[in-house]
């Protein structure tokens, strides 16, 4: 029996995870649930079927509102993730949207938890802070597309990988040109065309801001230098990802479109849990094609292999400036070319006055990028 924290307990990660906890009463006990606190009924309908010892909201107004939903639960507001993440446990799940990741993964690592990492961001960020925290193994990755890579490199040793090869499905815009995409709107960039997931990940997706987070992650991850990974689009997202070895094999991971899978590898890593996710019908046809992505409609990724060379503070940076431009794109005030052509200006501007070098980075260092740079996207973008 594990037990399990689970950081963003209403979201698309969070939900799904619960799913698999569910069906696996056996395995599984949940003694922590933490939300944003915008759905309460959904997170109180959580804590009466799962039972946790404690559950955070992110403000203490929510918890106010909170508390007398969940009569004998001990209820923590502001600060209350990283809390949780510091409780025993044998796994943290940390299922929380961008930059406020950061302290729970920091502290979930501090405390010895196994930590089941959805929030790219907070790696992404704190870039060798995070990685010089995790223990051994301590690190294991639930987007589909790391654990791809975790699952393809047990067929090799370190030294005979070539490159990783990371799919992107493409977003709701795979094959138009750049010139084609001046005219996109918000709710035609939610339409993805394989996964349900929420508002900044799924515009994430189709600028493929999503596909440059998860490049860096990548490369942090497993120690790869970034010209080592290669990022190619795949529009059915059935090949999670691939490894290329040294003597020219490509190992794939494949499965049907399904969170479950990897949410259940990171609560039970190194083992799997049996029918976690369905697994393909073999007696119907499939037909998969890859092919190569457009940099020049989809500059994000260049970007972000960009900001990962210069490190430090320069990721930081590239995350804040997206989601602020995200932000401004789904109000109105921004085109969705503007997003990525935003957070370019904000990044190179940062790299010219304020950048602070990977050997001089602190959680200081970091939350203050990401706080200038929330600022000047702003200002570029009419918010402030």
């Amino acid at each position: 029996m594990r037990d399990v924290v689970i950081l963003g307990s209403t979201g698309s990660i969070g939900t799904q995870a619960l799913d698999v906890i569910r069906r696996n009463p056996d395995r599984f006990r949940v003694v922590a649930l933490s939300a944003g606190g915008s759905q309460l009924d959904l997170l109180a309908a959580q804590v009466a079927e799962f039972a946790p010892e404690a559950v955070a909201v992110g403000t203490d107004e929510a918890a106010a509102r909170l508390r007398p939903q969940v009569a004998g639960v001990e209820v923590l507001g502001a600060g209350g993730n990283e809390q949780l993440a510091a409780r025993p446990a044998d796994t943290v799940l940390n299922g929380i949207t961008g930059a406020a990741g950061l302290r729970p993964t920091l502290a979930a690592l501090a405390a010895g938890a196994s930590l089941a990492l959805a929030n790219k961001e907070s790696l992404v960020i704190g870039g060798r802070l995070v990685m010089d925290a995790a223990a051994p193994g301590q690190l294991v990755a639930v987007d589909s597309e790391h654990s791809a890579f975790a699952q393809a490199l047990r067929a090799g040793a370190k030294g005979e990988v070539r490159r990783l090869i990371l799919t992107a499905s493409g977003g709701p815009f795979r094959g138009r040109s750049r010139a084609e995409l001046a005219d996109v709107t918000p709710e035609q960039a939610m339409a993805h065309p394989t996964w349900n997931m929420g508002r900044v990940i799924t515009i994430n997706s189709a600028t493929l801001v999503n596909k440059g987070l998860e490049l860096l992650e990548a490369g942090l991850l497993y120690d790869v230098d970034l010209d080592a990974i290669t990022v190619v689009v795949h529009p059915t997202s059935d090949v999670h990802s691939m490894v290329e070895f040294c003597d020219g094999a490509t190992i794939a991971q494949c499965s049907p479109p399904d969170m479950r899978l990897p949410i259940a590898l990171g609560l039970t890593w190194p083992d799997r849990l049996p029918d976690a996710a369905p697994a393909y019908d073999w007696s119907q046809p499939r037909d998969w094609h890859f092919e190569p992505l457009d940099a020049d409609a989809f500059g994000a990724v260049e970007l972000a292999r960009r900001c990962g060379k210069a490190g430090g503070s320069a990721p930081a940076v590239f995350n804040a400036a997206n989601e602020v431009c995200v932000d401004a794109f789904c109000a109105g005030r921004l085109s969705f070319l503007g997003i990525v052509d935003t957070v370019d200006a904000v990044v190179e501007q940062h790299l010219a006055d304020g950048h602070v070098p990977t050997d001089a980075l602190s959680v200081d260092a970091v939350l203050g990028a990401d706080a200038w740079a929330r600022v000047r996207a702003a200002e570029l973008t009419g918010a402030a």
